[in-house]
């Protein structure tokens, strides 16, 4: 079975950055999209950022600016570069892929906690 495998999460002050990675166990050859969830105590989870196979984009307005989204879909790989950190940014994140013609993430990775001190 395929997994996500997530690091870089931790503790830092606000205003501080910090870099998550995440790459797949074994190439999956179909995966055409990859991102981050968060999901912070109390509240649903929610899209950061995502990346497709064509090198497409997308942003959560909450971060724009402040996040960047790289990677590579073919590779399995995806990063996610946080400047700027807030302590709203507080939430356990989540590596995602999903395969092509899904519209739902079909991947996960075990996820990562990220801590900002205020």
């Amino acid at each position: 079975q395929v997994q996500l495998v997530e690091s870089g999460g931790g503790l830092v002050q606000a205003g501080g950055s910090l870099r998550l990675s995440c790459a797949a166990s074994r190439t999956i050859f179909s995966i055409n999209a990859m991102g981050w969830y968060r999901q912070a105590p109390g509240k649903q989870r929610e899209l950061v950022a995502s990346i497709t196979s064509g090198g497409s984009t997308n942003y959560a307005d909450s971060v724009k600016g402040r996040f960047t989204i790289s990677g590579d879909n073919a590779k399995n790989t995806v990063f996610l570069q946080m400047n700027s950190l807030k302590p709203e940014d507080i939430a356990v994140y989540y590596c995602y892929a999903r395969d092509s013609g899904r519209y739902c993430p079909n991947y996960w990775g075990q996820g990562t906690q990220v801590t900002v001190s205020s």
